[in-house]
């Protein structure tokens, strides 16, 4: 074998031990950046599809009603995984599910949130519930917000005492339909003074309600979700149908059936969105002014007062329909005036001699 002389320059093998590594990690900071700066180009949808797409997910003045992203964590109990197939069936049309378990996951914890803003950017999903069991937290659930597909707000609660929809017999016509409209009740006064109960029901606000509608017809209300505080921590959730009969009057009488499921919600942690991330999430654009319309006014008195433009009229010019119809009886009435005339003519002539 042939042996090859390396000229050291002076440097000791220390030295260039230390100018070898040196190099090498330059080497892979260009590697990394030039990678940074491809996933960083912005890319233009080639196709109609992709622009159509790309069109869905922009911002809109009104916005679309709230998608639900619903991920297992690295242990879910036979608990968890029911709530999260039944909270899936609630929400079926409104909701995607992933069954796989995700490890890299840490809603709580800097730097966890990274996959669950990849998912929520992926399926274009506003509202997350997150399933996980552990003996610290046993039968957990967090439920979360994102605002530009980064996460707004978090709260945790335990799952105690939970039914699920088979254990639960009603007559199956009056099961509520899928997609339907929820009436959504809260009582007792801890949504309205405890913090952590008032961002609760924010949150079950924005999971339940659905698409946002200015009319409504009352045939099509057939679920009411009812939530009761019972203490500054525990909050007992229910699925009802709702039976409308005859009350006499216009407005029908209203039954609940209970139909599951049902549990109640412990919390445990919350993590309320900074300032002035609250700031700018409840930005909203100005309605845009009417358009005024031209040559009409308001009037207090009048009401709506129209003004209308007529072209000046040539009536010389203007051309006259033939009426042929109406000849013979033009002739008619020549006739009797020429005879009056000349009846008239004759007594002038016989007064005169």
């Amino acid at each position: 074998r042939k042996r090859f002389e390396v000229k050291t320059l002076g440097f000791s093998s220390l030295e260039l031990k230390n100018l070898i590594f040196f190099l090498g990690a330059v080497g892979r900071v260009a590697e990394v950046a030039g990678k940074s700066s491809v996933m960083m180009e912005i890319r233009t949808p080639k196709t109609h599809k992709a622009k159509r797409v790309l069109e869905k997910r922009a911002p809109k003045l009104v916005e679309n009603g709230k998608k639900t992203l619903i991920l297992h964590g690295t242990k879910t109990s036979a608990t968890v995984s029911s709530v999260l197939m039944e909270l899936y069936r609630l929400k079926k049309g409104g909701a995607i599910k992933y069954s796989r378990r995700n490890e890299n996951i840490r809603p709580f914890e800097s730097g966890g949130e990274t996959s669950l803003e990849f998912f929520s950017l992926k399926t274009d999903c506003s509202i997350f519930v997150y399933g996980s069991h552990t003996k610290k937290r046993p039968d957990n659930l967090v439920l979360g917000r994102m605002y530009d597909h980064h996460v707004y707000d978090l709260i945790e609660v335990g799952i105690e005492n939970f039914k699920s929809l088979l254990s639960f017999s009603y007559d199956k016509k009056i099961a509520p339909h899928e997609g339907s409209k929820p009436f959504i009740c809260f009582t007792g006064e801890g949504f309205e003074n405890v913090p952590e109960l008032k961002q609760l029901k924010e949150v079950l606000t924005d999971l339940f309600r659905g698409e946002v509608v200015e009319n409504l017809n009352l045939t099509g209300l057939d679920r009411a979700y009812i939530c009761t505080a019972v203490s500054p921590t525990k909050v007992f959730l229910t699925h009802c149908a709702i039976k409308l009969k005859k009350s006499g009057t216009i407005v029908p009488r209203i039954e609940l059936v209970e139909v599951g499921p049902s549990m109640d919600l412990v919390i445990r942690r919350n993590r309320l969105p900074n300032e002035g991330l609250r700031k700018e999430a409840m930005k909203s654009s100005k309605d845009k002014p009417k358009k005024k319309v031209k040559n009409v006014d308001q009037d207090d008195v009048l009401g709506k007062l129209g003004r209308v433009y007529i072209p000046e009229q040539e009536v010389g010019k203007i051309p006259l329909p033939d009426k042929s119809k109406g000849v013979k009886r033009e002739r008619r009435e020549g006739k009797v005036k020429k005879n009056k005339e000349e009846g008239s003519a004759s007594k002038k002539l016989k007064e005169s001699e």
